[in-house]
């Protein structure tokens, strides 16, 4: 019997067993595709590999206004994807010997509960005092009528893409879309987004976003468009009371993702699983005594980061600790061009839990480094506090590098820092993360 069975080797469950094995604990991960789940082979790592082929692209075509002339600038779509396959097949064979120096076994099977402490895979069964499951999630597919369609694809096929289509459909504008949606406009493809809510990316600053779609100004949008049908290359869809039609060779589903909670044998042990996803706790228990959750399954954030933190707490329960998992100070980031990031709450929520609110905005051209490196390019850094306590609720970031300065808000938020906590702070000058001190200081 093993201290701990993972059922899935994606972030929440290679990075559990990697902790659980540090501390001494046997354990056994049964994985049926690849370690390290979607997020490395088919999500974040191959994604952000092809964004910044595209943005060193875009970037040579744009360097005439930092004095730097290239001509003849030309990419190559399978070096790109060669290089891409590069990287994720290097992260995973670190991974693997990340299992290998902790005496972790890996199971290549698909798993499936037969017992509450036991997972069959590969013919055996596997007993584990605990179980984490940390099953992923899939691409939700809407109902809509030639969804099927040959040329119709999720982000996990266009990730494997042979030759760069002329034009291109993203249906949904959430980070998966607006990241596709960089990608191909950087690489001189014609996109068109249809949204069905009033903005992209909802849980964004509602300026930032305006401005973002502002940025990208090789991109069509519709927004508050409902989709209606998909045939061939067009894609029918509603707006205001009107139907209109977009063409693509290529038509990106980008409308979410789903828990995986089927065919996993959930139902024998009687776990609590609803619509949204697998109930845990703080501590990341399930309803049933020894079973743990992480990631993607619970629904709670389907962020590799907070399924990697998801992972250790259950670890840490396991193991006698008392550390529990809390989603105030989640950092997010859309690895857009150019990018958004943010950290806590947006001022409409803050509003929404009854804070007084004050906030504080500043332009990133303000910021020294940005402007020398960014030229014209636009950006926004937006702070959102608590105006009786001082406590910094939120900050929120477009442009330039910004996915890289959210681990300082984070630990601000996690800290309940106030606002004369911050400003007594120094910063690396000239850096771009100043411009955080800065709106703090707009506060006054």
């Amino acid at each position: 019997m093993y201290d701990l069975v993972i059922l899935g080797g994606g972030p929440a469950g290679y990075l559990a067993a990697e902790r659980a094995g540090a501390r001494g604990l046997s354990v056994a991960v049964i994985e049926k595709a690849e370690l390290g789940g979607v997020c490395l082979n088919e999500g974040c790592i191959p994604t952000k590999t092809l964004l910044n082929s595209a943005k060193l692209y875009r970037h040579a075509k744009e360097s005439a206004q930092f004095g730097v002339h290239a001509s003849g600038v030309t990419y190559s779509l399978p070096e790109i994807m060669a290089w891409k396959e590069k990287v994720v097949s290097t992260m995973v064979r670190g991974i693997h010997s990340m299992m290998k120096r902790h005496k972790v076994e890996v199971v290549s099977a698909e798993g499936r509960f037969t017992g509450p402490r036991t997972v069959a895979a590969d013919g055996k069964n596997f007993e584990g005092r605990n179980i984490l499951i940390a099953s992923g999630s899939s691409t939700a597919i809407p109902p809509i009528p030639g969804a099927e369609g040959a040329n119709v694809l999720t982000s996990r096929e266009l990730l494997s893409i042979k030759e760069m289509p002329r034009s291109l459909v993203v249906i949904g504008g959430g980070v998966i879309g607006m990241e596709f949606a960089s990608f191909f406009s950087c690489m001189d493809v014609k996109v068109t987004v249809i949204e069905m809510m009033p903005e992209i990316i909802p849980f964004m600053e509602a300026e930032h976003a305006k401005l973002l779609r502002r940025e990208m100004k090789d991109v069509t949008f519709h927004l508050q468009a409902k989709v209606k049908s998909i045939e061939a290359k067009k894609v029918r869809f509603e707006k205001d009371g009107k139907e209109e039609t977009a063409e693509g060779d290529i038509i990106l589903l980008a409308v979410g993702r789903r828990p995986n909670v089927k065919d996993l044998g959930f139902e024998k042990i009687g776990l609590d699983v609803k619509p949204g996803g697998v109930m845990v706790n703080e501590y990341m228990e399930t309803n049933i005594p020894g079973v743990y959750a992480a990631g993607d399954v619970t629904g709670k954030s389907l962020l590799a980061h907070s399924a990697y933190r998801m992972g250790e707490v259950a670890v840490d329960r396991i193991t006698g600790g008392t550390g529990r998992m809390r989603y105030n100070a989640v950092p997010w980031a859309a690895y857009t061009y150019p990018e958004g990031a943010g950290c806590g709450i947006t001022e409409a929520q803050a509003l929404e839990k009854g804070h007084k609110v004050k906030t504080a905005s500043l332009q990133m051209r303000v910021n020294g480094r940005f402007l020398a490196e960014n030229g014209s390019k636009g950006g926004l850094c937006k702070v959102v506090s608590d105006a009786e306590t001082g406590m910094l609720l939120g900050v929120h970031m477009l442009g330039g590098a910004c996915s890289e300065m959210m681990t300082g808000p984070a630990a601000m938020i996690e800290a309940e820092l106030r606002m004369k906590d911050i400003k007594e702070i120094i910063y690396t000058h000239p850096s771009v993360s100043e411009i955080v001190k800065d709106t703090v200081w707009e506060l006054e």
